[in-house]
């Protein structure tokens, strides 16, 4: 090669060691800041996907650290509500033990009264006093909002426990396809009360949904009292009486499928046309008579064109991301009612709405009505549990058979509010905890595939490039030397 003063050897030497040097500088740059893009240039493709599911996993960060608030804040309320339960089954056994006034003193009741009125009191309070992150949880702050519901005379009792995520209002019509009926039986054709007695001692077995017992009727007893013994007992047995024109009827005192009524005759039932005379043969018409057991029946609701269920007159409704209960008054019920249809408003307001996911269609609402004490029970026949208070109408002085029945009704109550908020927790909130973290050890290993260093290849990929820019330096001292081989030639 001609010796000139233009050094082309150096020249390229020159350019070949300046990128050695950007490439050793670039592996040097991924090696202190653990990435392996760290600008545009280094993989644009790569950067893009990078950015993209930089983005993704924000939000799956963002929706999992919300789920695991609402998780804890549906196990606050979960276990409030657990010791409602608790305070009501305590409620339960000091009513249940004031039911045998015989046994009991009048002072041994109004202990066991204070006792109730404490109970209750703690229930108000837990209601009142329970938060998360200074929002109350149980006092009716998280009732989803309805309109057309205190005006309306043929429902009681509503509960709304979730709705659609719909900014409309929803209008729901109830229509009453079939009525509900009590469980019903004759127990003897035996009219013009004040005339036809009984002639001797009688004891009947009564038995109904809430238990049996037996009942003493003593020899020339009339109708009218004949049902008066038997509505002595009704709130044991869940039967009553009534005299009708030409016979007596007895009752279920609820409606649905699962009341029934049966009485057997255990002794006695012989009816004289008038007490003192002959006795009549034991059998005829008007002798009271076995009674097969009868049911009653289911009312038919269709809840807006949807068959809802029904026990009796107890409603239960989902469709259309909302779910409901209520209690149907007795006449609509019983399709006393002129009119077969009513409707109320679910409104698109109120409620609990938590964030499952990572956009704004996986929302979900639920409502969390009141649970104190003058909420709770009233509906399907019984009496709100704050009446138990001493001075209330079902105080363990006045009613101690229909507190039972109002506490009862209230223990189901939490217990359903309860499983609502469990199914909620473990089968909304729990399961997107677990695909939120799924998505996020997925998506954070994606990320690290795409954008992190790889040190072993980083590493081995920088002594390669030391040993090039090495011998880069090492050959421009070499093609230097030119410059002095032509000042040789000169001189």
């Amino acid at each position: 090669m001609a010796l000139t003063i233009t050094n082309t050897n150096a020249t390229n030497l020159l350019n070949i060691l300046n990128r050695n040097s950007a490439a050793q500088a670039a592996v040097t740059t991924q090696l202190s800041t653990g990435r392996r893009i760290n600008s545009g240039k280094d993989d644009p493709a790569g950067l893009i996907a990078w950015e993209g599911l930089k983005s993704e996993l924000s939000a799956v960060n963002a929706a999992l650290s919300n789920n695991q608030r609402s998780d804890a804040m549906l196990g606050v309320a979960d276990a409030s509500l657990g010791e409602i339960g608790n305070l009501l089954n305590q409620i339960q056994s000091l009513v249940s033990a004031s039911t045998s006034d015989a046994g009991l003193t009048d002072a041994e009741i109004a202990t066991n009264q204070a006792q109730v009125d404490d109970l209750l009191a703690a229930i108000d309070r837990i209601v009142q006093t329970t938060n998360f992150n200074g929002k109350r949880l149980l006092d009716g702050s998280f009732g989803i909002q309805t309109a057309g519901v205190l005006t309306n005379t043929d429902i009681e009792d509503l509960r709304v426990y979730s709705r659609s995520n719909s900014t409309s209002d929803t209008t729901i019509t109830v229509t009453r396809v079939a009525s509900a009926s009590l469980a019903s039986a004759s127990l003897a054709a035996m009219g013009n009360g004040s005339t036809v007695r009984t002639h001797g001692d009688t004891e009947l077995l009564i038995e109904g949904s809430l238990g049996a017992t037996t009942i003493n009727i003593g020899s020339g007893s009339s109708s009218a009292e004949i049902v008066a013994a038997v509505n002595r007992v009704k709130d044991q047995t869940g039967v009553s009486a009534i005299e009708a024109s030409t016979f007596l009827s007895l009752n279920s005192t609820q409606f649905g499928e699962a009341e029934f009524v049966s009485v057997k005759v255990l002794s006695g039932g012989v009816v004289n046309g008038s007490y003192g005379s002959t006795t009549t043969a034991d059998g005829t018409g008007n002798d009271l008579q076995h009674t097969a057991k009868t049911f009653g029946s289911d009312a038919d609701i269709q809840v807006n064109g949807q068959t809802a269920g029904v026990d009796g007159l107890d409603v239960h409704y989902n469709g259309g991301g909302i779910s409901l209960s209520f209690t149907l008054s007795s006449d609509f019920g019983s399709g006393t009612t002129v009119s077969p249809t009513t409707t109320f408003t679910v409104k698109a307001a109120g409620g609990a709405t938590f964030q499952l996911g990572t956009t704004g269609s996986t929302r979900a609402t639920i409502g969390l009505d009141s649970l104190a004490t003058y909420e709770l029970a009233g509906g399907n026949g019984t009496t709100r549990l704050s009446e138990l208070k001493s001075g209330g109408s079902i105080s363990l002085k006045d009613d101690v058979a229909g507190a039972l029945n109002s506490v009862k009704a209230a223990i189901a109550e939490v217990a359903n509010v309860r499983g609502r908020l469990g199914g909620f927790q473990k089968y909304q909130v729990g399961s997107a905890i677990n695909s939120l973290q799924a998505s996020q050890s997925g998506l954070s290993n994606a990320v690290s595939i795409i954008a992190d260093t790889d040190y072993a290849t980083a590493v081995t990929e920088l002594n390669r490039q030391s040993v090039l820019v090495q011998s880069s330096i090492s050959l421009m001292g070499v093609v230097n030397q030119q410059a002095s081989q032509i000042l040789a030639l000169l001189g």
